[in-house]
């Protein structure tokens, strides 16, 4: 280490110096001010004193006028008041201030004075009394010592006063010089680094990222050079360096854009695709492009994870392909068991024991191998093939994990749309079979008991069985006829998304038509419309109300009245001959009304019947606030329906077992 920069290690720091500075000059503040006041004390006593010396020579002449005029008691007195000043003299009084200015010409001087008035004070309370020429004389030599006395007080105070002005005129030129010296100092501890500072930042500013500053002092400035001259270097470096770490930033991103694409398209080739071979084909052509293979094979696995079947494959042999197209699992390389399935680099080569030598003998060098995994299921697995030897980075494995994982969701996707499809057509069986157990089966039933007795009554040749077994015959065969056109009105019956107004007219009409009975339909008040699948079971509940009206009210005139406030409210009402709900057996041939259970459970609505002998019956509707989507017809059992002249509940038909046993 230099002795130069020791020595500037061991300076004291821009702090230090600038606070002995301060402290300095206050010092000297403190210290003129301090003298200042002390002169100042010494002159206001130095005053007192002369002023009150004055009060002597004012005392005495007083004297010599009461020696003339007073008796001795009153001389005495005044003498005793003459004592006390001075005394004050003598003694000084530092509240005031009043001090006399003891020196060597002061001194002698008051004892004189003292040894003056010692002598007067004698004479003049002693009889005889001295006579007024004489006490005059007397009393103009004390006045004139106190003038000598005083004269040397005010010698001293000149002194003091031009010794005052003197030390002024000393602390106005040190203040001129000590503000010279302070902004000489300022000058070159602070403005001049400042300045350095600012022009070094300003060409930094301009781009001369080279600029450094002397670091000469050890103090907050020497700090700061310091480490302006580590951000400079920092920044040049940064800089340097700048253009390679864009080109680096640059292809980090078009890989990960890369990547987000190819995930892209694999997510819209699997919503687009419509069925499993077209997304296995798609997936197979878009991840060979990403991962730059010679093959790629896709295999489908059962769901006991028995055997891999090729589902879609791209650039792999023929021959290859027709002898791998179905794989037992763990036969081969390929076709990984369950609990094994992992993403695999396996490298082919001639000394390599597999069972299967395809991947070889088509002249593949490396293959990868992927599961399809599903929630800890293996859908499958896709297998990439190449003629070189790869080693498979960690970017690129979790882009191909990725894409699989995408192919998985999808595969599961298309598994779920399949088992919509499949339970809405057992949905929709069932709602057939349900519609032609509660019209069509049990009329066929009823034709097959007339049936039978037609048959006895042939046997037995009774002639009156025989023709009312035919007249039954003919009338059931009637309203079969009239159950099957019915049920083909329900089946093409079409809903609004906007209104069932129109739906409900159009039923209305039908009816009229087909009956010849005079229909109204009364909307009132606003509401939100119904969803379209509420309103096909409304429809449906009036159907039914409307078939029963047709089949047994014997009316002229039906009436349909529907509320859409506060809730939806639908009523049928006909002037037919009406019957006693309470007395309808579960088993009799009003079966609409249980049809209708059925439908108003599904939506939660609330089916309520009115009815007496000769008034017509009155069949009500009505929807919760919220109405909700239908629920399957299996998961029926049991609904909120009321049926009676106030409120009687309405029994559920009882369904044969073979159609039980299809619905469940």
């Amino acid at each position: 280490m230099c002795p130069y920069t020791a020595a500037m290690r061991n300076s004291p720091s821009l702090t230090t110096k600038l606070l002995a500075l301060g402290a300095g000059f206050l010092l000297v503040a403190l210290s003129s001010i301090g003298l200042t006041l002390w002169v100042t004390w010494k002159l206001e006593g130095g005053a007192a004193a002369v002023n009150e010396a004055g009060r002597l020579r004012m005392n005495m002449l007083r004297m010599v006028l009461v020696l003339q005029t007073e008796p001795v008691q009153a001389v005495q007195q005044h003498a005793k008041d003459f004592d006390a000043s001075l005394e004050l003299l003598r003694t000084g009084d530092p509240s005031r201030p009043l001090f006399v200015p003891w020196s060597d010409e002061t001194r002698p001087r008051f004892d004189a004075i003292r040894i003056d008035w010692a002598n007067l004070q004698r004479q003049w309370t002693q009889e005889p009394r001295p006579d007024r020429d004489k006490a005059l004389a007397q009393a103009d030599h004390f006045v004139h010592e106190v003038d000598r006395f005083v004269e040397t007080i005010e010698i001293q105070i000149a002194g003091w006063t031009a010794a005052l002005h003197l030390f002024q005129l000393c602390m106005m030129a040190l203040a001129i010089a000590a503000a010279v010296t302070f902004m000489a100092v300022s000058y070159l501890l602070v403005i001049n680094p400042v300045a350095r500072l600012q022009s070094a930042q300003a060409r930094l500013r301009q781009g001369d990222l080279a600029t450094r500053l002397p670091v000469d002092t050890d103090d907050e400035f020497g700090q700061l050079s310091a480490g302006f001259n580590l951000m400079a270097h920092a920044l040049q470096a940064s800089h340097e360096g700048l253009e390679q770490k864009v080109q680096e930033k640059t292809a980090s991103i078009a890989v990960q854009n890369q990547r987000l694409a190819a995930l892209y398209e694999v997510s819209a080739m699997a919503s687009d695709a419509a069925g499993l071979t077209e997304l296995a084909n798609a997936f197979v052509r878009q991840i060979r492009r990403v991962a730059g293979a010679d093959a790629v094979a896709m295999r489908w696995s059962d769901e006991a994870n028995e055997r891999y079947v090729l589902l879609a494959n791209d650039g792999l042999p023929k021959a290859m392909a027709e002898l791998e197209h179905c794989l037992h699992t763990g036969s081969c390389h390929c076709g990984q068991p369950q609990e094994k399935a992992r993403t695999r680099v396996i490298p082919i080569t001639p000394a390599s024991a597999a069972a299967l030598p395809h991947c070889r003998e088509a002249g593949f060098e490396t293959m990868v191998t992927i599961p399809v995994q599903m929630q800890q299921r293996v859908l499958g697995e896709v297998d990439l093939f190449f003629r070189s030897p790869v080693a498979l980075n960690d970017e690129l494995r979790e882009l191909l994990e990725a894409m699989t994982r995408h192919l998985a969701s999808a595969m599961e996707g298309l598994r779920a749309k399949a088992l919509e499809r499949e339970a809405a057509v057992a949905q929709e069986r069932s709602m057939i079979a349900r519609e032609l157990h509660d019209s069509i089966a049990q009329s066929l039933a009823f034709l097959k008991i007339q049936t039978q007795l037609l048959r006895d009554a042939v046997v037995k040749g009774d002639t009156t069985k025989r023709d009312r077994s035919i007249d039954e015959l003919d009338v059931g065969v009637r309203e079969c006829y009239s159950d099957v056109r019915e049920l083909l009105v329900h089946f093409r019956t079409r809903t609004s998304e906007e209104d069932i107004e129109a739906a409900l007219r159009a039923t209305l009409s039908k009816f009229e038509h087909q009956t010849g009975m005079a229909t109204s339909l009364t909307m009132s008040g606003h509401g939100v419309p119904l969803p379209p699948d509420v309103q096909i079971q409304v429809l449906h509940m009036v159907q039914e109300a409307l078939s029963n009206v047709r089949k047994h009210a014997k009316a002229s005139r039906v009436e349909l009245r529907v509320e859409r406030h506060p809730r939806w409210r639908f009523e049928v009402q006909d002037d037919g001959i009406g019957f006693e709900v309470a007395q309808v057996p579960p088993d009799s041939v009003h079966v609409g009304l249980g049809i209708m259970r059925e439908r108003a459970q599904r939506i939660g609505a609330v089916v309520q019947v009115h009815s007496h002998l000769g008034q017509g019956t009155r069949v009500c509707v009505e929807l919760p606030s919220s109405p909700r989507p239908p629920v399957p017809a299996t998961l029926a059992a049991g609904g909120p329906v009321q049926a009676s002249n106030s409120a009687t509940p309405l029994p559920a038909p009882a369904l044969p077992a073979p159609l039980q046993e299809l619905l469940t």
